[in-house]
């Protein structure tokens, strides 16, 4: 009878210890599987060509091909006329990542944000300001709006810290993180400014002819993760 009964012991114990294994097996793939997912990453320009733009002027009459150019990887934007090249798609939730440069002279530009039709040159958006002195500010057009925008009388939320910006020739880079109903945006690795309770919270992405000559490149962005 003790015989037997050890021999049930031993088995149970078996059992268990399989059961156990099993389970932490599946926790390690279940964890593994989650670190080894990784972030999508979307390509807006593709260092070849602007297929995956529109393109907008206030002077129709003007060929957009004579504006926005690529070359050696690198978008150029005359400035003049003014008016934006925007992405085909509409996006939300998402780190935006652009560099851009003066080749000649800072002046004035901007990076929108939850771009809406329809196209407009003041079109409903948030712009990231590009303005020289002023990258980071926020400008609420087209009856955008946010929590920040206390002074109803101005479309601009100005930004938090002094300006990192570089010289004329020299890249930058803005981050402009959009989750939900807020819009975070940081300048050669400065937090310039954020917006909560933002009245738009998807939309396309445009990149602004207003002034003169600048180059962007390396625009992408990467979807938030839940």
């Amino acid at each position: 009878m003790k015989k037997r009964t050890s021999l049930v012991i031993t088995a149970s114990i078996v059992i268990l210890l399989g059961i156990t294994c099993s389970f932490c097996g599946q926790t390690k793939q279940k964890k593994e599987g989650a670190k080894s997912k990784a972030p999508e990453i979307v390509q807006l320009f593709n260092g070849k060509d602007l297929s995956n733009w529109v393109f907008y002027l206030r002077d129709q009459s003007v060929d957009p091909a004579t504006v926005f150019t690529v070359k050696d990887g690198v978008i150029l934007i005359k400035g003049d006329p003014f008016g934006y090249m925007r992405t085909k798609d509409s996006y939300s939730d998402y780190t935006l990542h652009v560099e851009w440069r003066w080749p000649v002279e800072p002046t004035n530009s901007g990076v929108f944000v939850h771009a809406q039709p329809p196209d407009t040159i003041w079109i409903k958006c948030i712009e990231c300001q590009l303005a020289n002195g002023n990258a980071g500010d926020f400008v609420c057009m087209g009856g955008a709006d946010m929590a920040e925008r206390t002074d109803k009388s101005s479309r601009v939320v100005r930004k938090k810290n002094p300006s990192p910006e570089k010289p004329a020739g020299e890249w930058n880079t803005m981050e402009v993180v959009c989750r939900g109903n807020t819009i975070e945006v940081s300048v050669n690795g400065v937090l310039q400014n954020r917006g909560t309770e933002v009245s738009i919270t998807e939309g396309s992405i445009c990149l602004q002819s207003e002034g003169k000559e600048i180059e962007f490149r390396n625009v992408f962005l990467t979807k938030l993760q839940d």
